[in-house]
């Protein structure tokens, strides 16, 4: 089964709720988007990390318009931590992958409004296989030899992890295989820890 190409939109897939039909409310979707994408950035050779900073490293062209834009955006400013890019333009970065996903096929994007005022979206995924094939690589990223995972697939449990999205691993099983989350985490660079301080820095925000 064929799975979308970024890591951004796979974590849109994950985020979905088939239960309910959508991302539940309080999903931190746009931190794990933003995150999947500096992640996608930076395994394909794109972004080194420079003493705690996203570095431009590479001269290859990026053909997914998503990535080359937050590429394009790096390249253009001061160097930043990792975390201020995962912070920074969260929800655009979402609507540009949920276009994406419409664009590509892997879901139907339909805008409505509720109580016929406020405009949103409705984001309905035109094959559920897909989803289940991202959950199976989370499984087996989990449990196979740490040498036979793909790089990818250990960002995708870094991400999911960080992310605290109980949809995909729960409290529980997030607990249980900690260490070897810890492993996968490792090998896919500096994106998960930056995830964790970018979603711990905006609770606190709340809190205050």
């Amino acid at each position: 089964m064929t799975v979308p190409g970024s890591l951004a939109q796979r974590i849109f897939l994950l985020a979905h709720d088939p239960a309910k039909g959508r991302v539940r409310i309080g999903t931190n979707l746009g931190a794990m988007v933003r995150a999947a994408a500096l992640a996608d950035l930076y395994l394909q050779g794109h972004l080194t990390d420079e003493r705690g900073r996203a570095t431009p490293g590479g001269r290859r062209p990026c053909a997914d318009p998503v990535l080359a834009t937050l590429l394009d955006d790096i390249a253009g400013s001061r160097p930043r931590k990792w975390q201020s890019w995962v912070d920074r333009r969260q929800r655009a970065t979402v609507v540009a992958v949920r276009t994406q996903l419409g664009d590509e096929g892997w879901a139907r994007v339909e805008p409505y409004r509720i109580l016929g005022i406020f405009p949103a979206t409705k984001v309905t995924l035109r094959d559920p296989r897909a989803r289940k094939e991202l959950l199976g690589r989370v499984r087996s990223a989990l449990k196979d030899p740490i040498s036979r995972v793909e790089p990818a697939d250990a960002a995708l449990v870094a991400i999911v992890a960080a992310g605290d999205l109980g949809l995909v691993l729960s409290r529980r099983a997030r607990r249980e295989a900690k260490r070897r989350i810890q492993e996968l985490t490792d090998v896919s660079g500096p994106i998960g820890p930056a995830l964790r301080k970018s979603i711990e820095a905006s609770a606190a925000a709340a809190a205050g």
